[in-house]
C-alpha cells in the first residue's frame, strides 16, 4: 500500500473554521484527520501542500518513518504550524492502518482500558455576569454531563485581571452551591493573568474544589510554573499550546502540572501523543486532551483516552453528532456524559468531501482582549 493523494479540507462551521485532511491510497483506502492552530488555517495548509510531495508514494503503515522525516527533515525542528500539518496528516495514518487492518485504532495502541470516557462541556460564561453562567451550569447538569467548564471572565473586550479574578472568585462559589458537591469544575484561565493574580485565583478558589485549574500562566516560559505550584494545592493543569514532547518535558518531569492538555492536532498526532501519555504515567499526571475542535478531533481523543490508563477527562465542547454532521455523518456516540467506543475500524467516523466543499473557508480572525488603559492582552 503507498499514499496516493493528501488533501487539505477547510470547512467553515457556521461560526468557525475547521481543517480536515484526507490521505488516500493506491488501495482505494482512505483516512481522515484534523489539525489545530484556529485561525491560521492557510499556514498550516501551505504545510500540509508542501508534505503532499514528500510522502506520495510512501507506505502509511510507517507512521513512526514519516513523524521523524516531517519533524526533522526540514533541518529546523517542526513547531506549531508544522506540527499541525503533521498531526492531521498522522491521524489519517493511523485511520488507515486501523481499517486495513479491521480494527479500532485503540486496539493498535494496546487495547481498551475503560468503557467510556468522561467528558466536559463549554458553559457559557466569559462574561462577568454570574446568572447565565449558573443557568448555563444547571443545564449540562440537566443533560447529564458529571462536569462543567467556563473561563476567565471579561467584560465585552477589556479584560482587567483584578476585576476579573474578583468576578471569577463569585462565579465560582455561586456556580458549586447550584451544581452541588457531585458536579466537577473545570476552569480555564486561558494563559491570561500573570503570576501574581493567578496565585491569588488558585488560593482564593481552593475552597470550591475545582477538578483543576487550566492555563493560570502564559505558556512560553514554563519555568514559571515551579513558583506556582508550591504555593497552591489546586491541581493545575496545561499543555496546550505546546507542539512536542520536548516541551512538554519540564512541566512533566518536575510534576508542575497534574493535568497534561495534549492537543493530538497539534503535538504530532498519535505518533507523539501516546509517548508523551507514558511518560506522563510515570509522574503521576492525568490527561485531559485538548479538544476544542471538530469531530475527527473529538474521535481521534476518543480512540487515544479508550486506551490510555491515566486518563482524567476528555475536552468536549458540544455533544457529538450536532456539528458538521453532513460533512462528518458518522461520529461517536455521546451518552449520559460520556463517549463510547466505537466498532467501526480506523478513528470510527467517515468523512464526506463533497459536503465539504459547499462549505468553503471563510476568513476570521480570533478575538483581541485590551486592558484598562487599552494595552493589548492575551485572549
Amino acid at each position: 500500500m503507498k499514499i496516493r493523494d493528501i488533501q487539505a479540507w477547510p470547512v467553515w462551521g457556521g461560526q468557525r473554521n475547521f481543517l480536515f485532511v484526507t490521505v488516500d491510497t493506491d488501495e482505494g483506502i482512505y483516512g481522515v484527520g484534523e489539525a489545530g492552530i484556529t485561525g491560521r488555517e492557510k499556514a498550516v495548509i501551505g504545510a500540509i501542500e508542501h508534505f503532499r510531495d514528500i510522502l506520495v508514494g510512501e507506505d502509511p503503515f510507517r507512521t513512526e518513518h514519516i513523524w521523524q522525516l516531517l519533524f526533522r527533515g526540514g533541518f529546523f525542528p517542526a513547531q506549531r504550524i508544522l506540527t499541525s500539518a503533521i498531526s492531521a496528516i498522522d491521524i489519517a495514518l493511523w485511520d488507515i492502518k486501523g481499517k486495513a487492518l479491521g480494527v479500532p485504532v485503540y486496539d493498535l495502541l494496546g487495547g481498551r482500558v475503560r468503557d467510556k470516557v468522561v467528558c466536559y462541556p463549554h458553559n457559557r460564561g466569559h462574561a462577568l455576569e454570574i446568572a447565565p453562567l449558573v443557568e448555563s451550569c444547571l443545564e449540562t447538569k440537566e443533560e447529564g454531563w458529571k462536569f462543567v467548564r467556563w473561563g476567565l471572565p471579561q467584560d465585552g473586550h477589556i479584560l482587567e485581571p483584578r476585576q476579573s479574578v474578583l468576578a471569577s472568585i463569585k462565579q465560582f462559589q455561586a456556580v458549586r452551591e447550584a451544581v452541588g458537591d457531585e458536579i466537577e469544575l473545570t476552569f480555564d484561565v486561558h494563559t491570561r493573568l500573570d503570576l501574581p493574580d493567578a496565585l491569588w485565583l488558585c488560593q482564593e478558589v481552593e475552597q470550591f474544589r475545582p477538578y483543576f485549574i487550566e492555563d493560570p500562566l502564559r505558556s512560553e516560559n514554563p519555568d514559571s510554573f515551579k513558583t506556582l505550584r508550591p504555593r497552591t494545592t489546586v491541581p493545575l493543569a496545561a499543555g496546550e499550546q505546546f507542539s512536542s514532547k520536548w516541551e512538554f518535558r519540564q512541566l512533566i518531569e518536575e510534576e508542575w502540572i497534574d493535568y497534561a492538555r495534549i492537543d493530538l492536532c497539534i503535538v504530532g498526532g498519535f505518533t507523539e501523543a501516546r509517548k508523551i501519555a507514558g511518560w506522563c504515567e510515570t509522574h503521576y499526571i492525568k490527561l485531559a486532551l485538548h479538544n476544542p475542535l471538530g469531530p475527527i478531533s473529538s474521535a481521534a481523543c476518543l480512540q487515544l483516552n479508550l486506551a490510555t490508563s491515566n486518563f482524567g477527562v476528555q475536552e468536549q465542547p458540544r455533544k457529538t453528532g450536532t456539528v458538521l454532521t453532513d460533512v462528518v455523518p458518522v461520529q461517536p456516540v455521546w451518552e449520559d456524559g460520556y463517549l463510547l467506543p466505537p466498532t467501526i475500524p480506523g478513528i470510527g467516523v467517515e468523512f464526506d468531501r463533497e459536503a465539504a466543499k459547499k462549505s468553503p473557508f471563510q476568513q476570521r480572525e480570533l478575538p483581541q482582549l485590551r486592558r484598562l488603559d487599552g494595552s493589548f492582552t492575551n485572549w
